[in-house]
């Protein structure tokens, strides 16, 4: 594996490693702007009106339970014919992947917003916030964690499971598997299964960081005050 990594000739060209990297990220982040403009305004909708909570459990579980190749096959002989470009392979994939990121962007949303603290809530409508101002400079930043966290776990998914796409002649680090598979090649298998991973690693790393940067240090506690030395003598208390 590692002498096929090594080789030059896999870092070059239409079918070599950078350019399935970007096909694979290109097929990752167009679903999940989708699934994001989809899942965290409903979310959102849902968690500050409280309305509907019992489709954010049904919606979730039945998407989760949604076979993977099998509806992408189905989509395929469905959509294929209305197309007679790329397109016919690219819809039915980009589908699959969006069905896929929605329930942990949508429940982690809605979770985030309903477990903001009633009492700043409260303190914030006894200020005169109405109802969106509320939700915009009260819950959301409040729930800014939940909401990341659900975005990070979406990405993993998708990362995971964009290879799909080269099950129906697509690009993408799936090429790697798919095509070893078929020539015997587990150093190719296996070189792409790594890239894969270092490649959701990379990215689960980077979220996680940003998060952190993101949301407000009330939140996490990354203030000096917090992490102060607790062998000092407390300051004393002030009228």
């Amino acid at each position: 594996m590692i002498d096929w990594l090594l080789d030059p000739a896999h870092w070059s060209g239409p079918d070599g490693i950078p350019t399935l990297v970007y096909q694979h990220l290109l097929y990752t982040f167009m679903a999940l702007l989708v699934a994001a403009a989809l899942a965290v305004p409903l979310g959102l909708y849902i968690g500050h009106t409280r309305r509907g909570a019992v489709v954010i459990a049904g919606l979730a579980n039945s998407l989760r339970a949604l076979p993977t190749i099998g509806l992408l096959i189905l989509l395929v002989l469905v959509i294929a014919p209305s197309f007679t470009t790329k397109l016919a392979y690219l819809v039915p994939s980009l589908i699959v992947l969006i069905l896929l990121a929605i329930p942990p962007i949508l429940t982690n949303t809605y979770a985030g917003v309903t477990t903001v603290d009633a009492a700043a809530v409260d303190a914030a409508r006894g200020m005169g916030f109405r109802s969106l101002r509320i939700l915009f400079e009260v819950e959301i930043p409040c729930a800014m964690p939940l909401i990341l966290s659900g975005i990070r776990s979406a990405v993993l998914q998708l990362i995971s499971t964009a290879t799909v796409a080269a099950y129906i002649s697509l690009g993408g680090l799936g090429r790697l598997l798919i095509d070893g598979k078929a020539q015997s090649n587990y150093a190719m298998m296996a070189a792409g299964a790594v890239l894969v991973s270092l490649l959701a690693l990379v990215f689960d790393l980077g979220i996680g960081f940003g998060a952190t940067r993101l949301v407000s240090p009330g939140l996490t506690r990354r203030n000096s005050k917090a992490r102060r030395n607790p062998a000092l003598p407390p300051r004393p208390a002030t009228a």
